[in-house]
């Protein structure tokens, strides 16, 4: 007992000097941190991402989702945006990576900025500060972004297949995922509300629509007159024909709270939206933003809990590089 009782304390311990040092990294990053080696980063990004997202209004969701699914692997740290080699399986070539867009829209961002500041900016703040403007040109919120992250030279498909929550993830899952990064059941609940933009395709989603229970039946969380809709789009749970949902029907290149009504009224596209209806904290969250009345708060809460999920075990100081090209780590 007395053993246990020790293993336990060293685990807390450990728990603790890695949240410690997780902080005290956050803590590097500053809104000014480029004021004298690259002053007009802001402005440069926001400039080639008023270009692409006016071209491409449908990459802000994309572009977005980049940025998750960067932080949720080894923190924010670009290691998303490295390509596999010939040795290594990257991040972006795992199963839950396969349907990533933007990365020629990162690379032309990155060139803009070697072309300023060369060897000054990394992939992993240019990511975070392209997420954000995503989110305001789809006409969201803005919050300040903290700069300072530095790139990670380490990408393994087999880490991001362990550690994004998966869309058909129960609220178990999810929790667990989130407090694996420091992210509590609120930022669930906000986060969840990046899924107002894109697009998913039928792989993600069908499963819920055929033989759920084993009874050639759908999901029973789900609205049936929605799962009608969504049949007619996937012919079956392993449909490959490469059809896409809106994941927020009729507003998918906007950022709003409509994602929510849909979701309150059972008709979240994934298993993971609808699982926020299973819990009294995520439930409350979901009806009360519903309601429209409440769009200002959530707008709010989301740039917060972008920040917290763009501290994420980030690199600072002398850790990682600055990679020249987002897509390969430095020679």
């Amino acid at each position: 007992m007395a053993i246990a009782r020790c293993c336990v304390a060293l685990l807390l311990l450990v728990v603790l000097v890695a949240a410690g040092s997780a902080a005290a990294a956050a803590d590097q990053l500053r809104v000014d941190y480029y004021r004298e080696t690259c002053p007009n980063v802001e402005a440069i990004v926001r400039d080639e991402m008023e270009k692409i997202i006016g071209a491409a209004p449908s990459l802000a969701g994309p572009l977005l989702r980049l940025h998750f699914h960067d932080c949720f692997v080894r923190g924010c740290d670009a290691s998303v945006l490295l390509s596999s080699t010939a040795g290594n399986v990257a991040e972006r070539d795992a199963k839950p990576n396969k349907s990533l867009r933007g990365f020629g829209s990162v690379e032309r961002v990155k060139a803009r900025l070697e072309a300023a500041c060369p060897g000054t900016v990394s992939c992993a703040d240019v990511l975070t500060l392209m997420a954000r403007d995503a989110v305001v040109l789809a006409r969201g919120p803005t919050w300040p972004v903290a700069l300072g992250r530095r790139d990670g030279r380490v990408s393994a498909a087999g880490e991001a297949a362990a550690s994004l929550p998966p869309a058909d993830g129960d609220i178990a899952t999810l929790l667990r995922i989130f407090a694996a990064n420091d992210l509590d059941i609120k930022d669930l609940a906000v986060l969840s509300g990046a899924h107002t933009l894109g697009t998913a395709h039928c792989p993600s989603y069908a499963g819920r629509l055929y033989n759920f229970t084993g009874k050639n039946d759908a999901d029973p969380s789900l609205d049936g007159e929605y799962a009608g809709r969504l049949r007619a789009r996937c012919a079956s749970a392993t449909d490959e024909s490469g059809m896409i949902s809106e994941m927020d029907p009729g507003s998918y290149k906007t950022f709003d709270t409509s994602y929510y009504r849909h979701v309150a009224k059972r008709r979240g596209l994934f298993s993971s939206d609808a699982s926020l209806l299973t819990d009294a904290t995520t439930r409350d969250y979901v009806r009360r933003i519903a309601t429209g009345k409440f769009d200002a708060e959530f707008f709010s809460d989301f740039g917060e809990s972008m920040t917290k999920m763009g501290n994420v075990q980030v690199l600072t100081g002398e850790e990682g590089e600055i990679r020249k090209k987002c897509y390969v780590i430095n020679s």
